[in-house]
C-alpha cells in the first residue's frame, strides 16, 4: 500500500535506538523526509549514520524548553513539519511511596511538557496548511497500570485525555492526532526494566512480546493519507495484553 507520504516531512523523538528509531524507519521507507531527536551523544550519531539520509537534532528532553526547542529545530533543518512522533524516555521504576518530589517533577517535564511543548510549537503550521499527523507514544499503561511504574502510570493516562480535547481543536483543519500504546515490545527499556520475558509473554494473548517493526507499521499507517479520518483515538499495539475495551 502505498501510504501517501512520500516527501512528507517527519521529526521523530526519541529516536536513537527501540520504538523511536523503527518509526523513523518505517517513515523513511514510505519516502518521507525524517529528522530524529536524542540526548547528544554517540547514539545519536550512530543512529543517524544507520538511517543514512536522516537530519538529527540533539536535547534532553526532559529540560524544560527543549521539546520546543527541538521541534523549531527541526522545522528548520526539514523546511517545515508535517508528522510529528512525541516519543519521550520512561521514567524510572518505582512504587508510589519511594517516588521522590524530584522524580514526578522530572516525569512531569519530559512526558507531560514535553508533549505539550512539542505540540504547541508544531500545529500552528499544520493547521495553516490543513495538514498534519501528530502521534504520541505512550504506553499500554495509560489504560491499565503496570506494577511499579508509577510515574509513568500517572502522568502517560493524562495524556489520552488532552488528545481527546486537542482533536475536538484541530481535526476540522486536517490535523489528526492518535496515541499509540505498545504493549511489552522486545526493547532495550524492557530489558533495562529488569522484567524477565518469558513471565511476560506467559500473561499475553498473543504468548509473545512485541517487535519494534510491528509497532512502527502502525506510526506509519496513522501517518498517511489513507488515515486521515483515524483521529482522537488510543490504539494499542500489544499482543491482546489489555483486557478492557
Amino acid at each position: 500500500m502505498n501510504l501517501g507520504i512520500q516527501g512528507k516531512k517527519a521529526f521523530v523523538q526519541g529516536a536513537s535506538s527501540g520504538l523511536g528509531y523503527a518509526i523513523a524507519k518505517a517513515l523513511m521507507a514510505e519516502g518521507a523526509e525524517v529528522a530524529i531527536c536524542a540526548r547528544p551523544g554517540e547514539r545519536l550519531t550512530q543512529a543517524q549514520k544507520s538511517l543514512g539520509n536522516v537530519a538529527a537534532v540533539a536535547a534532553d528532553l526532559s529540560k524544560a524548553g527543549e521539546a520546543a526547542r527541538s521541534v523549531r529545530e527541526a522545522q528548520e533543518k526539514l523546511g517545515g513539519l508535517d508528522i510529528l512522533v512525541v516519543n519521550t524516555g520512561g521514567p524510572p521504576k518505582a512504587e508510589f511511596l519511594t517516588v521522590s518530589d524530584s522524580q514526578w517533577h522530572d516525569g512531569f517535564e519530559s512526558l507531560w511538557m514535553g508533549a505539550v511543548d512539542s505540540m504547541r510549537t508544531a500545529l500552528p503550521s499544520m493547521m495553516e496548511k490543513r495538514w498534519g499527523r501528530i502521534l504520541l507514544v505512550t504506553s499500554a499503561a495509560a489504560r491499565e497500570p503496570m506494577p511499579g511504574l508509577t510515574i509513568s502510570n500517572g502522568l502517560r493516562a493524562g495524556l489520552l485525555g488532552l488528545t481527546k480535547s486537542i482533536n475536538n481543536e484541530v481535526a476540522h483543519a486536517g490535523v489528526t492526532i492518535n496515541c499509540l500504546l505498545p504493549g511489552y515490545t522486545d526493547t532495550e527499556r524492557l530489558r533495562e526494566l529488569g522484567i524477565p520475558a518469558e513471565k511476560i509473554a506467559a500473561n499475553i494473548p498473543a504468548r509473545r512480546l512485541g517487535t519494534p517493526e510491528e509497532f512502527a507499521a502502525l506510526a506509519a499507517f496513522l501517518s498517511s493519507q489513507q488515515a486521515a479520518y483515524v483521529s482522537g483515538q488510543a490504539i494499542a499495539c500489544d499482543g491482546g495484553y489489555l483486557r478492557g475495551y
